[in-house]
């Protein structure tokens, strides 16, 4: 075996004797007594710059199994029992370079860098050339020893074993910008990228470097490719979303997103006839909505948005590119209405017998259970017309609209969150047919397709979905990317029609030519609510649960809520001689209501099983916990409801009257 180190400032480096002088001699001996092995002594020559080393290794064995043993070992994480074989294998073999440096990583790994360095500088000694054991010594110098002078001097060994190695390039980038030397950081970072465009150590230094500079959307854009360049969910991928959204947020508090599509508004008003009005309205109950001319008798359409919604203008955005679409098939001839008549409702309801029937066993009032089926009607109506048209629209946004992506990105992930929630509640789960369920988990999985497509952000497990759920949403997703590069006026209403049809959800509804329609009738209440607003943000529903999702959040600042607690003894007071069972039906009926949302500030709720009495929202919320505290105590966690200190409370004060 043969060992050839240049003669040069490196090699004092890995032999500190040398430094001081003391000629080819002490060179020689130094090296003899290093590379000698039991009674093997290694021949030294010195030729020039460069001296050589020949080793006789025929009696070191080699022992190939137990090496192999160690790297799968080490790589499970289980360096206890990898560190004796590899003492052993070093003992039997100490020529190996790669032996020291795999113990170099174990011990760098428990914490202990100073021996960490001695046997990444054996492992170097036997190979100068070994570019993993330079890696690492750069990056403890740098890491554990902020000693950065040292580890750029084996980071630039490191690249002149191989120039072309993008992590060592990362590294020093980032170890410049420690220093403060952005500008330098930057060009060490840009090279990493041409070699490797997929390594996300360097997407995230660039966004961080971009959001140290004050180049927010540059930020925005490499973090994103971080996290997408990303799929072992690590730490640095934890690290990359929590930066997306700290630079989305940034970028939204900086800037006026409606000024960004000011230019395709007017498009809109010149394509349609028509101006559009875009007016703040704080008493508007969703956060954006569109009224079409046509349904109101307007000569104008209007958009109108709460100035205090942080990505209100995606929101907007998506009401105006959704108008887009509709003027391109009207102006063919082709819009299409969708519609839902009576004859429509009458098949749900069929369908939805068992539910009913298992409502009235537990004596939930009949204008509840009737609320109830409105509401799966609507919501899935909703979404049959919605999902697929809504594809189309983000797509189109993400694309045109690049500028607004931090806007786009915080929104859609607050829509994830509430369709994520409404298909895996567990109040909803005990209430809702499981049928009917799937088949919305079904379409709220396709818009956790395309957020995971278009941020990286996987949330696709947390829906629990079956492998018949996740098999159908994948195949949906796959038709609309067959459509979507190619889209032609009105071909997203296929995609309506045939998802509906492989759902067995088409006699829902009807999908109708709206120029035909028009000719016949006035447009259907419930196609003025779809045209309106498509996010569906307009939607009862969807109002009080986003309420009561931002109350549950506030609710974690405030402490103890003294209001509820009164209101929990008024409760205690009215269910003192209430039976069991009675108490039990309220619960459920409170918890049917429930499954629609509480708004903390409403103040005209009605339990039917309650009569003569109205519920403010924290006043019902305080009858809510209470009625499952005292008949279904083991459920209760599952409410999501803070109020254990209020109930504590509550008792106290109820046993002292």
């Amino acid at each position: 075996m043969q060992i050839i180190h240049k003669i040069d400032d490196f090699l004092l480096t890995l032999f500190p004797k040398l430094v001081g002088g003391g000629g080819n001699s002490l060179l020689i001996s130094e090296l003899e007594s290093y590379y000698t092995f039991g009674s093997f002594a290694p021949k030294v020559s010195i030729t020039e710059d460069w001296v050589t080393i020949t080793i006789n290794t025929s009696a070191i064995l080699l022992q190939e199994n137990d090496f192999r043993k160690t790297v799968a070992l080490c790589e499970k994480g289980n360096y206890q029992e990898a560190k004796p074989i590899l003492q052993n294998l070093i003992e039997n073999n100490p020529t190996n370079s790669e032996f020291h440096r795999i113990m170099g990583q174990i011990l760098s790994d428990q914490g202990h860098q100073d021996a960490a360095i001695n046997s990444l500088i054996d492992a170097l000694r036997w190979d100068s050339k070994n570019h993993w054991a330079l890696l690492m010594m750069g990056n403890i110098f740098a890491k554990f020893k902020n000693d950065i002078p040292t580890a750029m001097l084996y980071y630039d060994q490191a690249l002149v074993v191989n120039p072309k190695d993008a992590i060592t390039i990362n590294n020093i980038g980032a170890n410049l910008m420690q220093q403060g030397k952005l500008d330098e950081s930057k060009k060490y970072f840009l090279e990493a990228i041409k070699i490797n465009d997929h390594y996300p150590n360097t997407h995230f230094a660039l966004g961080m470097l971009a959001e140290i500079q004050n180049d927010l959307e540059s930020a925005f854009d490499s973090t994103l490719k971080a996290i997408k360049c990303n799929p072992n969910k690590d730490i640095l991928y934890k690290n990359s979303v929590n930066q997306a959204f700290d630079v989305a947020n940034k970028i939204i508090s900086n800037t006026d997103g409606n000024s960004l599509f000011a230019e395709y508004k007017h498009q809109l008003e010149f394509d349609c006839g028509k101006e559009i009005d875009v007016l703040v309205d704080s008493e508007i109950p969703t956060a954006a909505k569109i009224e079409f001319a046509e349904n109101y008798n307007r000569i104008k359409h209007i958009v109108r948005y709460k100035p205090n919604y942080p990505a209100v203008a995606h929101l907007v955005l998506h009401e105006l590119a959704h108008l887009d679409f509709v003027i391109q098939a009207r102006k063919r001839g082709l819009n299409q209405l969708f519609t839902a008549t009576p004859q429509n409702r009458a098949v749900f309801l069929k369908t939805v017998q068992p539910t009913i029937a298992k409502l009235h066993g537990m004596n939930i009032p009949e204008q509840s259970i009737t609320e109830f089926c409105t509401g799966l009607f609507d919501g899935l109506n909703l979404q049959a017309y919605n999902t697929p048209i809504d594809l189309f629209i983000e797509d189109f946004i993400y694309n045109e609209f690049p500028q607004l992506r931090s806007y786009q990105f915080l929104s859609l992930y607050a829509l994830i969150q509430e369709g994520l929630k409404a298909v895996t509640d567990v109040t909803v789960i005990e209430f809702s047919p499981a049928t009917l369920l799937s088949k919305s988990k079904i379409y709220n999985l396709v818009n956790a397709l395309q957020f995971k497509a278009l941020f990286g952000l996987d949330f696709i497990n947390d829906f629990n979905a079956t492998p018949a759920e996740l098999r159908k949403a994948e195949g949906f997703y796959a038709e609309f990317l067959e459509y979507k590069d190619n889209r032609k006026p009105a071909e997203e209403y296929e995609l309506v029609q045939h998802w509906a049809e492989d759902l067995q959800i088409d006699s829902y509804f009807e999908l109708e030519n709206e120029d035909e329609y028009r000719k016949r009738s006035d447009v259907d209440t419930f196609i003025e609510k779809l045209e309106k607003d498509p996010f569906g943000l307009h939607d009862d529903t969807a109002f009080k649960e986003k309420e009561m999702e931002q109350f549950l959040k506030n609710q974690e600042h405030i402490g103890t809520n003294m209001a509820v607690t009164m209101f929990m003894v008024d409760a205690l007071q009215y269910f003192k001689d209430v039976p069991l069972e009675e108490v039990k039906k309220i619960a459920f009926e409170i918890a049917m209501q429930g499954t629609q949302g509480f708004d903390p500030n409403q103040k005209n709720y009605i339990v039917g099983s309650i009569p003569n009495k109205r519920f403010s929202g924290y006043h019902i919320l305080a009858y809510y916990y209470v009625s499952w505290m005292l008949a279904v105590p083991e459920m209760v966690s599952q409410l999501q409801l803070p109020f254990e200190e209020e109930y504590k409370v509550a008792l106290t004060l109820f046993k002292s009257k």
